[in-house]
């Protein structure tokens, strides 16, 4: 990802309505996979600047809890804005050893240009241990692919079955996977397909006005209470998945 875009997402990541609607899926995700009980480290892979992370610290303040991401800038902002170690390195090779994990979590990662999803992935299991969790945030619908996508690297999105297909070719069990912004998708459509571009290859990560950020919370609090009682929505601009590696059966 660009360095603009690293400085940006710095910037806006504690204020900016996405950022608090996707953290705190990912943290329903984790509350809902029981990582209370482990003790093995859990990952932020592909961390960014840190804000998820510092949160992922404090809900399981106590445990080891480390960020990786592949630009040494936004590792240094990572490892002030949540306290925690933070390392250099690439999804497409973790610098773990096998089953050392008890839970990997990514948030648009696989998605960028530079990770091989599938060996990303391959990487991922082997550094979870048995029964280890992986919660990811994914963007949704090849179709949607815009100026956003490529001012901020991303060169796939993803269908809810095309993602549990990849996910148990490489060994994982996905247990839950399901569509979410979904209210605020044809508004996505509008601005990122409809609307001409005048303005260049430029992302949508920004702060909007209070009142813009007020709808966008609300809309995104409404689903996330129904993602907490299991329902899986049938469509949206991001999909969150967990999957575990090992047992049986799947979602």
């Amino acid at each position: 990802m660009k360095p603009s875009e690293y400085d940006k997402l710095d910037r806006v990541e504690d204020r900016m309505w996405w950022f608090a609607a996707m953290h705190a899926n990912l943290l329903m995700a984790a509350q809902r996979s029981a990582l209370d009980e482990v003790d093995l480290p859990l990952l932020d892979a592909g961390c960014g600047t840190g804000r998820f992370l510092s949160r992922l610290a404090v809900k399981y303040r106590g445990k080891p809890v480390i960020g990786l991401d592949v630009d040494l800038h936004a590792c240094t902002r990572a490892a002030i804005k949540s306290a925690r170690p933070v390392c250099a390195g690439s999804v497409n090779d973790l610098p773990f050893a096998n089953d050392a994990l008890a839970a990997i979590f990514s948030a648009d990662v696989l998605c960028h240009e530079g990770v091989d999803e599938r060996r990303a992935l391959q990487q991922f299991h082997r550094c979870l241990s048995q029964n280890g969790r992986l919660i990811l945030n994914l963007p949704a619908y090849r179709w949607m692919l815009s100026r956003h996508d490529m001012a901020v690297s991303n060169t796939r999105r993803y269908t809810t079955t095309g993602l549990r297909r990849l996910l148990k070719a490489v060994g994982f069990r996905p247990v839950y996977i399901s569509y979410w912004n979904a209210v605020l998708l044809p508004l996505m459509v509008i601005t990122r397909k409809l609307v001409p571009e005048h303005h260049g290859v430029i992302s949508d990560v920004k702060l909007y006005p209070p009142s813009v950020e007020m709808v966008c919370r609300a809309a995104t609090a409404l689903e996330a209470a129904l993602l907490r009682h299991g329902v899986r929505l049938p469509f949206g601009g991001s999909i969150l998945a967990i999957a575990v590696k090992g047992g049986g059966g799947c979602d």
